[in-house]
């Protein structure tokens, strides 16, 4: 048997094979962020195809913290029911899941958080968007962490078997950790060289979340290698930041790069050869040399050799999938039983939504309205109904 069917431990939680659904920004919530049955139905889908371990989309934990429309929220404990829908649907296979925790930071804009100003660690425009943020005052970081902690109790009486902490992408916690975004000079920041105190928000974070939740209670990490931004967080930074979170008793680590100001180099299209595969696996190389805990590899994985390579190698535990689950959320039972051999995903970037909110494959999307059928099976749409392009897991 292939060792991406082989079963898995992160801290406690023992998930059945090695494939991961990276977070990805499904947009399908209602605007107070409240899960939907039809995001439950979406998780059952991919639970049912095989997925080990499933990591929501990014789920805002304070409601200035929102970063796209249709986020799911863990804000507030009115969202707890439609969260437990989503356990349920995914706990009614052997499948695992885990609540990805966020704050957009500065990623958001006033019209998203009730017309208030985007906080951010420093007030470091945002290039993507324009948009200055405030820097936040030393006596409001506290409250934030809590709102980590409040959010991560929720998602344990929903039932969510773990969660992870985003310090990826550029959003809040990610902001901390780069010292592109944070030029505190406070006990949260300290200039370029001093990892400990921008790396002091998450870890106050995971103690947080140890002490109420308990040392036993799976606690993840999506980090940052790198910005691919001048000033911004390095390769030699984020092994320490990891090392710094391990000594804390995070329980894995998935490792990704890249901010909003960077996006083209962590969704990257046309990934046609294995040669264009796992384009972070040196990253996640590295991260090996510094740290114990189990590796997580995300970013452009397509073909089971590749996947099997990546593990068996050691360079990484758990492979992480994004856009192949959105066409094809039945990969892995597909690739489990031969009927594959690779995701038929050609990395275009164009994952959307039709009209009924439902996220697939465009091309899928198109085949169907023209009544050629389509992967996703979800035909009754009329052409023009896309709703925006789905926040990708990392480039997966």
């Amino acid at each position: 048997m292939s060792i991406l069917f082989t079963p898995f431990r992160l801290g406690t939680l023992n998930v059945p094979n090695r494939f991961v659904r990276s977070a990805t920004g499904e947009g399908m919530c209602e605007p107070d962020g409240r899960a939907t049955p039809q995001l439950a139905e979406f998780y059952g889908a991919l639970a049912r195809g095989g997925t080990g371990l499933i990591i929501t989309g990014h789920s805002f934990v304070r409601a200035d913290g929102k970063a796209s429309d249709g986020m799911m929220g863990v804000h507030d404990d009115a969202c707890i029911p439609g969260l437990k829908g989503v356990v349920d649907a995914v706990h009614a296979t052997d499948a695992k899941v885990v609540c990805q925790l966020n704050h957009a930071g500065r990623q958001t804009t006033p019209e998203r958080i009730g017309g208030h100003t985007p906080v951010a660690p420093s007030a470091v425009t945002d290039k993507a968007s324009g948009l200055m943020p405030r820097a936040l005052a030393t006596d409001e970081i506290e409250p934030l962490i809590d709102s980590y902690v409040a959010a991560a109790q929720r998602c344990r009486e929903a039932g969510f078997d773990g969660v992870q902490l985003h310090c990826a992408h550029g959003y809040l916690m990610s902001e901390f950790l780069s010292p592109y975004t944070n030029r505190r000079d406070d006990a949260w920041g300290g200039g370029s060289e001093a990892v400990e105190s921008r790396a002091r928000f998450p870890l106050e974070a995971l103690r947080r979340i140890r002490t109420t939740l308990g040392a036993d209670y799976p606690v993840l990490m999506k980090l940052n290698a790198e910005d691919f931004i001048n000033g911004g967080l390095t390769l030699d930074q984020s092994t320490r930041i990891g090392a710094l979170m391990e000594a804390g008793g995070i329980d894995a680590i998935e490792i990704s790069a890249g901010m909003a100001e960077t996006a083209g180099q962590i969704m990257r299209k046309g990934i046609v050869s294995e040669e264009d595969e796992a384009y972070f696996l040196p990253y996640c190389r590295e991260f090996r040399r510094h740290v114990s805990v189990p590796i997580i590899c995300v970013a452009g994985l397509r073909s089971v050799g590749v996947m099997e390579s990546v593990v068996e190698g050691g360079a990484a535990d758990m492979v992480s999938l994004c856009r192949p689950l959105i066409r094809e959320p039945d990969l892995p039972n597909k690739l489990r039983s031969g009927e594959s051999t690779r995701a038929t995903c050609i990395s275009c970037g164009r994952c959307t939504r039709d009209p009924q909110g439902w996220l697939g494959c465009s091309l899928d999307f198109d085949a169907a309205a023209d009544g050629q059928g389509g992967r996703n099976a979800r035909p009754q749409f009329a052409r023009g109904g896309q709703t925006g392009t789905a926040h990708s897991g990392g480039g997966g």
